[in-house]
């Protein structure tokens, strides 16, 4: 092994703000020590004497011991260019890189170029080092004849400041309290991953979740209130981009972008999120997400007050926020409820009421709804702009695009979608996708997902994500994101989905190259009621204008919570229904129920249930009509079926025996053994002069559900006895 490849800097980094190693500017180097690692441990003793390292250790090489004595080396090394370059005090952190021989150390920096050419100075000192020399007091030199350039440059506040960080959410996290700032009346300025937004208008488009956006919205003229998404690799790369904040807001932590800049397990980037939590104020607040592990264990290192959000109330981190003197946000009965010890719970508003949380379907933004409104309580702002923020805040393409968009498009054959455009960029996203489109579905539909990820994903990633589509989607294809390949081919990123689909059962799906192509695949394939989601980030706005063209229209809160409810098999009116039929005077039902469906005159269920009342007070022929009314505008199941057994009934009723008898008989071939179904139809049988059928009907639905001993010793014989009485 050559001197040159022993000891090499493969980089040298500057952190312009609060970082992973210090709440200050700092240099980072990265460095590569084979030689070190495979030096004889004699050796390196006899080094470590020399350099002034006391009980000193080696290890055998390679081993992680070995790293951890070269750690402490590599820490001497810069502490002695720091003293003979001039400079006494100094801090410097020392971590294990990727792998044994890589060793990361960082330093604070006061002058720029000084502190880089420290920063390669290091690699020459323990090049010297390991070959028994001693080159320190000359790259002190060096150093200190380096133009010592320019200082620090962090910003810092003069406005209320919030960092928003996480793996899913942030963005509508950030969205939702730039919104409320707004409604308290504040000139409000946000950065995200969608670029830089003044008073709802986004005035820089682009990734700006890194310091250059933190930078844009400080200088923006006149604002009050500053909103700052800090992604990972932003604190990373660079720090974050201001030296405090009165918020910090950390919404969750789950495996994605790991194996990128040294974070490589869901410790490691809980680690970095938890940067923008120690550089909260003393006097302020750092929201933590109180159901995550992680997050919830970033209490313990900030300077602030903790405020935990959780969507239990009887969660554990409740109860500790309030014993540290801090608050709690969580659902209670229903309402976002503010808890702080010694006071009273404060409802602030009904989960229903908040549009963002999709009337309560999206678990994944109650959380959200849950951090926003803690980080605006918690910077200053009014109770009641909180609210009225929440209230108003709208998961439609213009509050919050790209995040749980739905849509209704109607076919021109009638049918009614639903679309959910939304980024799912992970696995956690994509859960929380597949709940959405699982709540809004009609009872019997379908969810049809178009998949497609960015290629900086692990294999291991790609195909959990794959399984899970498999197994919570009816029909799947890939959707695919050109502009974020990655370094990956489309059907390299393909194969490793192809290998979750097939865990689930998916033997085969079709592949298109854009997620618009995707979804205009999907739609066609799509039955009434059914709905169809989209993984979407890079043809967001293709996306939108194809809806468009083709007449889709935005859901509103109100239309969302009417397919809710209908996904629960239940109707809007459903609790006036229930009333309607607790009415203990039959004859009066009708005038209710005319009441009822004067509300939408044309909605089949009120329709159905005007024919019920009149059938219910002996109106037979009154309630015929009503009834074939309700089923040609499309009554859906369950009261679909339940409105053609009660129709041949009332004809039954009528004298019309043998058209009712029909009818029930076609019913009987789509529900073989329906109880009820087979009771009316021995009914009519009857009365259509046909007892012998009516009683092998009874006789064959008896035996479908019947289970005990005798039965089955007698089933044959039975089933034969009524096909003899059909025949005679």
């Amino acid at each position: 092994m050559t001197p040159e490849s022993a000891v090499v800097v493969s980089e040298v980094r500057v952190l312009e703000g609060p970082n992973l190693y210090f709440a200050k500017p700092a240099i980072k180097v990265t460095l590569q020590l084979p030689g070190y690692l495979s030096a004889e441990a004699a050796a390196l003793s006899a080094l470590a004497q020399g350099v002034g390292l006391r009980s000193s250790r080696p290890g055998a090489p390679g081993t992680e011991q070995r790293q951890r004595f070269v750690m402490r080396l590599v820490r001497r090394a810069v502490r002695a260019l720091a003293q003979a370059s001039g400079t006494s005090r100094l801090g410097v952190r020392v971590r294990a890189g990727q792998g044994t021989e890589q060793v990361v150390v960082a330093f604070v920096w006061r002058r720029r170029a000084r502190g880089e050419a420290l920063g390669h100075a290091v690699a020459p000192v323990l090049a010297a080092w390991l070959e028994g020399g001693d080159v320190v007091a000359e790259q002190a030199e060096a150093i200190s004849h380096t133009e010592p350039g320019e200082r620090p440059h962090v910003v810092k506040p003069t406005i209320p400041v919030a960092s928003v960080t996480g793996t899913n959410g942030k963005t509508t996290t950030t969205r939702l309290l730039g919104h409320i700032g707004m409604t308290a009346g504040l000139r409000t300025a946000w950065s995200s991953t969608d670029g830089v937004v003044v008073q709802g208008e986004n005035v820089e488009a682009g990734d700006y979740s890194g310091p250059a956006g933190a930078r844009a919205v400080l200088a923006t003229p006149g604002v009050q209130l500053g909103i700052l998404e800090t992604a990972r690799g932003g604190m990373l790369l660079k720090g974050m981009g201001v030296a405090t904040n009165d918020v910090s807001v950390v919404t969750n932590v789950s495996a994605d972008h790991l194996g990128l800049q040294g974070i490589d397990t869901v410790d490691q980037l809980a680690e970095v999120k938890a940067i923008v939590t120690k550089a909260t104020k003393p006097t302020g607040w750092v929201v933590l997400n109180g159901e995550d592990p992680r997050v919830w264990a970033m209490r313990n290192g900030i300077r602030a007050r903790p405020w935990a959000f959780t969507l239990r109330s009887d969660a554990p981190a409740v109860r500790e926020a309030l014993d540290a003197g801090g608050r709690a946000i969580t659902v209670l009965d229903g309402h976002i409820t503010v808890l702080a010890g010694g006071h009273d719970p404060d409802r602030l508003v009904s989960i229903l009421d908040v549009p963002a949380t999709l009337s309560g379907l999206s678990q994944h933004n109650i959380a959200n709804a849950l951090a926003a409104a803690a980080a605006a309580l918690g910077l200053g702002l009014p109770r009641a702009a909180v609210v009225e923020g929440l209230k108003t805040f709208a998961p439609d393409d213009r509050l919050n695009p790209g995040r749980m968009n739905t849509y209704t498009l109607t076919r021109s054959d009638g049918a009614r979608i639903t679309v959910i455009v939304d980024l799912a960029h992970n696995e956690a996203g994509l859960e929380a996708l597949m709940d959405v489109a699982h709540g809004l579905k009609a009872p019997g539909g379908q969810v049809h997902v178009g998949l497609g990820v960015a290629g900086d994903r692990t294999d291991e990633l790609l195909e959990s994500i794959g399984e899970l589509a498999g197994l919570r989607a009816d029909r799947v294809v890939a959707a695919h994101k050109a502009h974020y390949l990655r370094g990956r081919t489309m059907a390299e990123l393909e194969s490793h989905l192809r290998v979750g689909l097939a865990r689930a059962g998916v033997a085969d799906i079709d592949s298109f190259e854009t997620e618009l192509a995707g979804l205009q695949a999907l739609v066609p394939g799509a039955a009434d009621g059914d709905v169809v989601a989209l993984m979407c980030h890079s043809e967001r706005v293709q996306v939108a204008a194809w809806l468009a063209q083709q007449g889709a229209t935005v859901d509103s809160p109100e239309d969302i919570r009417r397919k809710v409810v209908a996904a629960r098999g239940e109707h809007e009116l459903e609790a006036e229904i229930t009333e309607l039929w607790a009415m203990p005077d039959a004859q009066a039902r009708p005038a209710a129920a005319a009441r009822l469906r004067a509300h939408r005159p044309g909605d089949p269920r009120l329709v159905y249930e005007l024919a019920s009342a009149y059938d219910a007070a002996s109106q037979e022929e009154t309630a015929i009509p009503l009834y074939r009314e309700a089923l040609a505008a499309g009554l859906r199941e369950p009261h679909r079926h339940r409105a053609r057994i009660q129709l041949a009934s009332s004809l039954r009723a009528v004298g019309q025996a043998d058209l009712a008898y029909s009818l029930l008989t076609e019913l009987a071939v789509e529900r073989p053994g329906n109880p009820a179904v087979e009771a009316f139809r021995a009914l009519a049988a009857i009365d259509s002069g046909r007892p012998g059928e009516a009683v092998a009907d009874l006789v064959d639905a008896l035996l479908h559900h019947a289970g005990d001993e005798d039965s089955q010793s007698y089933r044959q014989a039975l089933h034969a006895y009524a096909a003899e009485l059909r025949a005679r």
